[in-house]
């Protein structure tokens, strides 16, 4: 006669470097209950959190709403210890922005969050080889922009922010690259995830032990910001 086993339940822990699976077996007439901790090679103490939804979702402005609210907590908590609290930045990274004219989206714009430096990115006007959804696209724009915010983020920084990996920033071998590098820096990390794309980095984003997906929706997208920043605050 085989065992028969039964898992009841899988909860992740508060550390998000480990994971508790409970359960039961059942042989000959005998339940036993167990439990396993098991813990991931690439997980560390901090969660890598992913913000989804579909097209103007209002993804960044949950986004802005989370790095607002973190920013100010910590220059309070700097001041309560006498500490200067603009003694280095708490937030980088980097943001796509939207580019208008005469009310009309006509580009994206990369953006450090701590230096401000900008450059295009995709641009209906940009004669390219790549053109994706109408826009001609400038790797070399995430290459210049892009990948320095986010190296200089793993240096200095605190807190990680990517916004945001899709369709236009894979297109730059050289982001793709520093992402990963920057997913095994264990640090608050907070990345907008485009939908639907089926890149492999998104797919590994998506597929790893520390990560949690959150999509925004009509419903929840005045209460996901303070959702997210208990999650960040939980281990940070």
């Amino acid at each position: 006669m085989s065992p028969e086993i039964r898992f009841r339940s899988t909860e992740r822990m508060k550390r998000f470097d480990q994971i508790d699976y409970y359960g039961r077996i059942t042989y000959a007439g005998r339940t036993v209950a167990f439990s396993i901790r098991v813990r991931g090679e690439n997980m560390g103490i901090h969660p890598k959190i992913g913000i989804t939804g579909l097209p103007r979702s209002g993804k960044s402005a949950v986004l802005e709403k989370v790095v607002s609210m973190l920013i100010e907590e910590r220059k309070q908590e700097k001041r309560a210890r006498n500490e200067d609290p603009n003694a280095k930045p708490i937030v980088g990274g980097m943001k796509t922005q939207t580019i208008m004219e005469d009310g009309q989206r006509v580009g994206f714009e990369c953006v450090d969050l701590v230096t401000g430096d900008s450059a295009v990115m995709a641009h209906r006007e940009i004669d390219s080889r790549t053109r994706i959804l109408g826009y001609g696209i400038n790797p070399e724009a995430l290459d210049e922009i892009g990948v320095a915010a986010i190296q200089r983020t793993m240096e200095e920084c605190e807190i990680l922010v990517i916004d945001e990996i899709g369709k236009f920033s894979v297109e730059s071998e050289e982001f793709v690259e520093i992402v990963r590098k920057a997913l095994e820096e264990d640090m608050p990390t907070i990345l907008t995830l485009h939908k639907k794309s089926r890149h492999p980095l998104l797919q590994d984003i998506r597929r790893r032990d520390d990560s949690r997906i959150l999509e925004v929706t009509p419903v929840n997208r005045a209460l996901l910001p303070y959702k997210i920043h208990k999650l960040v605050r939980e281990t940070y």
